[in-house]
């Protein structure tokens, strides 16, 4: 299957910069994943669409604030010798946090790569929450976090904290900045409206956007009508905005995503399979949690591990129902994904109508539900 079958036109004035708001004034694009039919609504009505044979699954991840730029004192090589720095004594750099290695170690894409060589450390200080480069004790600042390149690989490094867990969290908070995708250029405000409303579990440098529409009222609203909603989790990591490089799509690796279910939760959406209540993941992350966890038998079984899954059309789908999610980007995995639930020429046509009613895509977008 060629990577070109998942290519749309889309104007560059329907990528949405900003977010409405209130979270689900979004509109909502309802496509029939078996017919094609495609209808236009306000995600705000969507109750009026879910009834108690319905089950909503949530991820409850978090997005940590993951981007800083900021300074790097003069690095030391093996033998501790200062390198060579030229007339600045300090260096701007900016660092991503992608990957948790382990309690203190971190998988991170840096910029300027050259100048994070091996054994260079990083300070992050605070003064009265002001961030500050230089750190001197005597004036009470103090470092609040350091880094140490441990290992290079191109623009990527190893880099170890001295904070770990909860301490780390506490610190980066104060001193860093919430990650947004690539494709959004306009700052955004408040932090907490890439966060969904329920979050929970800290660790991911990305939002699951498909929930970002609800809003607590909302899921108030679709309590009492007793549509069960159940939650899983899935850490989004850095590789989820990498672009497909092979020609044929089956020939492109996966990256891997950590994902948790629990066992009480398991039981329940198996229960609820068993009767025949519909199964709707909300985005592709508790997708890849349900589908990786599924096995051929319709039935889910508890863990925690890293997942690659890699869903395309031809998949054979053995959890999920249905799915609300948003609008993905050309030649992307995601829009293989639900391209593998609701057939390709459907999604081809679905976004081809999104485009001339103008709907906003992709993180601060509007929404779609395959049902």
């Amino acid at each position: 299957m060629k990577l070109s079958e998942f290519d749309y036109y889309l104007p560059n004035e329907l990528i949405a910069q900003t977010p409405l708001e209130k979270r689900d004034n979004s509109r909502l694009l309802i496509l029939s994943k078996k017919s094609g039919q495609i209808e236009d609504s306000i995600f705000s009505e969507i109750e009026r669409n879910l009834w108690e044979n319905d089950v909503l699954v949530l991820n409850q991840t978090r997005v940590i604030n993951a981007r800083l730029k900021w300074f790097i004192f003069p690095s030391f090589n093996s033998k501790g010798i200062t390198e060579e720095w030229g007339e600045e004594l300090w260096k701007e750099v900016e660092i991503f946090l992608h990957k948790q290695i382990s309690d203190n170690s971190w998988d991170c894409l840096v910029y300027p790569g050259k100048k994070l060589k091996p054994w260079t450390k990083v300070y992050f200080s605070v003064n009265n929450n002001t961030p500050s480069p230089i750190g001197d004790e005597t004036r009470g600042w103090g470092y609040s976090l350091t880094a140490t390149i441990k290992s290079i690989s191109d623009s990527w490094r190893i880099v170890e904290f001295n904070k770990s867990n909860l301490e780390f969290l506490e610190i980066i908070e104060q001193l860093w900045e919430t990650p947004l995708p690539p494709y959004i250029k306009e700052k955004l405000d408040n932090s907490e409206r890439y966060q969904t409303v329920y979050n929970k579990t800290s660790w991911s440098v990305a939002a699951p956007t498909a929930w970002l529409h609800f809003t607590k009222e909302l899921l108030k609203e679709l309590e009492k009508k007793w549509v069960k909603v159940e939650k899983v989790l899935l850490h989004v990591w850095l590789w989820t905005f990498k672009n497909v490089e092979t020609d044929d799509i089956e020939e492109h690796k996966m990256h891997s995503e950590y994902i948790e279910l629990e066992s009480d939760v398991a039981n329940r959406l198996n229960e609820y399979k068993k009767q025949w209540k519909r199964i709707i993941s909300v985005g592709t992350t508790s997708t890849r949690v349900l589908e990786s966890f599924s096995d051929e038998n319709w039935v889910l079984k508890a863990w925690t591990k890293d997942t690659d899954i890699f869903i395309f059309p031809s998949y054979k789908w053995k959890f999920v129902d249905s799915l609300i999610t948003n609008f993905h980007l050309p030649k992307s995995t995601l829009l293989m994904l639900v391209s593998s639930l609701a057939w390709k020429e459907n999604i081809k046509n679905a976004y081809k109508h999104a485009v001339d009613k103008k709907y906003r895509f992709f993180s601060f977008w509007d929404a779609m539900w395959i049902r």
